[in-house]
């Protein structure tokens, strides 16, 4: 499917790693010109320089979104080259070791500052002129735990039914604009940090010693779902580039869940 991405271009949030970094890839891929965010320069630099080895078109924006003068800075790097038409607002943070007892109201505020803060930051710095050329993408990477919280994390599950929200509250107010709001519900998604923590976990509960035994055994109660194993990023990404296209202009306000049916 030939998604019309050519002359579009996208910042993705937290890119310099994980989800984003896939999802960077793919838009490159597909035609549009990403930009690279990320707060280590080094590692922001070198996803970048890898997109162009594909024969993508990449820049870089180095900053911490959660400040002010972090959101300033990557936007400025952002807009260096042109008007940005795509943002994914990818950045987020988790700990699973905090519950009710053990999060802080000062752990909530600093998920809150990372996870959802981070996103209205950038939507302000980049929304506004979205709407003025009068088209645009703005998706929010969210998670299932926002829908169905947990025990543990409250912090966070909280934190993602409010990215949730405002992907639906924004596409309200961009209705008529030719700017399109949504989010992705995510669920468990194996990038390099969930390969470990599932293989320690994994081989702690004696599903076995290798990645490919303890995939294998993985869609216990701590990850279960109907497909049978944790999501892999280009399944996120696709879903994201395909929000991000042309093809997409019908679908604004929506929370769609990628989660394997969890």
């Amino acid at each position: 499917m030939q998604l019309q991405l050519d002359g579009k271009r996208a910042l993705v949030t937290g890119s310099s790693s994980g989800l984003g970094e896939e999802t960077a890839r793919v838009l490159a891929a597909e035609g549009a010109s990403v930009v690279v965010h990320g707060r280590d320069e080094a590692r922001t630099a070198a996803v970048a320089e890898a997109i162009r080895a594909a024969g993508g078109t990449a820049a870089t924006a180095v900053g911490d979104l959660g400040t002010d003068a972090g959101a300033d800075a990557v936007a400025a790097a952002a807009l260096a080259d042109g008007p940005i038409d795509i943002l994914v607002n990818n950045v987020g943070t988790y700990d699973m070791s905090l519950d009710w007892s053990t999060a802080t109201p000062e752990h909530w505020a600093a998920l809150y500052n990372t996870n959802v803060l981070s996103g209205v930051r950038m939507i302000q710095r980049l929304v506004p002129g979205m709407r003025e050329r009068g088209w645009g993408r703005v998706i929010q990477v969210s998670s299932v735990t926002g829908e169905l919280p947990q025990t543990s994390q409250p912090h966070y599950a909280a934190a993602n039914a409010a990215r949730t929200n405002l992907a639906k509250s924004l596409a309200r107010e961009l209705r008529h604009t030719g700017v399109t709001s949504n989010a992705i519900v995510a669920g468990g998604i194996l990038v390099p940090s969930v390969k470990k923590m599932l293989t320690d976990l994994g081989r702690r509960n004696g599903w076995g010693d290798t990645w490919d035994e303890i995939a294998a055994n993985e869609n216990t109660p701590f990850a279960a779902n109907d497909v049978g194993r944790t999501g892999e990023p280009r399944e996120y990404a696709d879903l994201i580039t395909f929000l991000a296209s042309p093809l997409a202009n019908y679908i604004t306000g929506s929370a769609l869940r990628i989660d394997g049916g969890w």
